[in-house]
């Protein structure tokens, strides 16, 4: 239904705690690539064709979606085909029913600040895709209007729940690295320039003033991965490229690539360990995934990326001898072992919904917050002053205070 034909409010519900609650999710952003396929399809639509979520007490969660975006026919043929009830073009209207609880923030970045003020001001709970600003100062303003409103937040954090991230998770709780000293990252793949063959990402990606830039893309995911594994990112140096300075849009016309896209990272962490992350998408792959982080430890090393894990004990660790005058024959591939998956994993963005959903009900600490998310937006914006300087930067800390 359009903004004109919202379905009138229901009845008020009974003060005793009904057997399942089914709390109203405002979804902007819907018609986009991420909104649509992680966000609503595969997470929203998914807890709600389970019949919700189920808690400890026996009690359950459920999801009643209402779309939001700019285009009423785009809009109304995705609930059509989805057997959604509500959807408006009319974000305020919106956000003053108190039939939706949640606001769910997936629009572009450049949109996202004012949207989410706006949420913040109608005392609405929040869940959002990051980067949350577009300037470090601009998103710890957004983290402190929200805890001072007493607002709830969520930053999606997807990367911590990839089963090669968990299984990495497990490893470093178990002690298996021993002290770990260091993290290589490869994540890219060559992105078509659009003018032999379309192009897999749209074209704003590179135009800097359109919010593009794999600085700002990755760095904040790179940010809550290494702070949630390793350590708190306390300095960083970075080399920005664009390699591939003419594009081909959407319509085929070409146009000037003014972000980079490729960035080259070096991470020192809290606690001594240094991280090394290659973000490009200039890259053609030459790995079993499409990301892999390598760690080594005293211990032990792994090699993880979005599903397959494999681990080398010290134990079983080879003694290489370097001699460049003869071919080693050596199958160094072979010494390392898989771990086997133990668990039975979901799609990463459903998964996290989940725990904020449960988290919401519960009134529990939610710890990826607008802070956290903050804390990205730093990483991303220290990252590309050091680029431009060309020297390592040290990272502020960010509180509330």
């Amino acid at each position: 239904m359009t903004d004109t034909t919202l379905a009138p409010a229901p009845a008020a519900a009974s003060a005793a705690r009904p057997e399942v609650r089914e709390i109203g999710i405002i979804m902007n952003g819907v018609s986009g690539r991420m909104g649509y396929r992680q966000h609503l399809v595969r997470s929203i639509l998914a807890i709600r064709d389970q019949g919700g979520i189920e808690l400890a007490d026996g009690s359950k969660v459920t999801v009643k979606p209402l779309l939001v975006g700019r285009s009423e026919a785009k809009l109304a043929e995705l609930a059509a085909k989805h057997g959604i009830e509500d959807y408006t073009t009319d974000l305020d209207a919106a956000l003053a029913d108190p039939r939706w609880e949640i606001y769910a923030d997936f629009l572009v970045t450049k949109a996202r600040a004012t949207a989410l003020r706006k949420a913040i001001a109608a005392g609405k709970t929040i869940y959002t895709e990051k980067p949350t600003a577009e300037s470090v100062d601009e998103a710890l303003e957004l983290a402190k209007l929200a805890a001072t409103a007493g607002v709830k937040t969520g930053v999606v954090h997807d990367k911590l729940y990839l089963p090669g991230l968990q299984k990495l998770k497990r490893l470093i709780d178990s002690g298996f690295f021993g002290r770990i000293l260091s993290v290589r990252g490869e994540f890219g793949y060559w992105v078509f320039e659009g003018d032999w063959q379309p192009a897999q990402r749209p074209s704003w990606n590179y135009r800097v003033e359109d919010g593009g830039g794999i600085i700002v893309d990755m760095f904040p995911h790179w940010n809550y991965v290494l702070e949630n594994l390793f350590g708190e990112v306390t300095s960083v140096y970075a080399q920005a490229s664009t390699h591939i300075p003419t594009r081909w849009d959407e319509n085929g016309e070409p146009y000037t690539a003014t972000a980079e896209d490729a960035a080259y990272g070096i991470f020192e962490l809290a606690g001594g360990a240094v991280a090394q992350i290659n973000s490009s998408w200039t890259v053609r792959v030459n790995r079993d995934e499409l990301v892999e982080f390598h760690v080594d430890g005293t211990h032990g090393s792994a090699v993880v990326g979005l599903f397959g894990a494999k681990i080398q004990h010290r134990n079983a660790t080879p003694k290489p001898v370097w001699n460049p005058d003869l071919a080693d024959d050596h199958d160094y591939d072979a010494d390392w072992a898989e771990v086997p998956t133990n668990d039975v994993f979901q799609n990463g963005f459903r998964q996290q919904w989940e725990e904020f959903l449960e988290s919401y009900v519960l009134g529990t600490e939610y710890e990826y917050d607008l802070l956290a998310g903050a804390r990205g937006v730093l990483l991303a914006e220290v990252g590309l002053q050091s680029a431009r300087e060309g020297r390592k930067l040290e990272l502020p800390t960010l509180s509330l205070d």
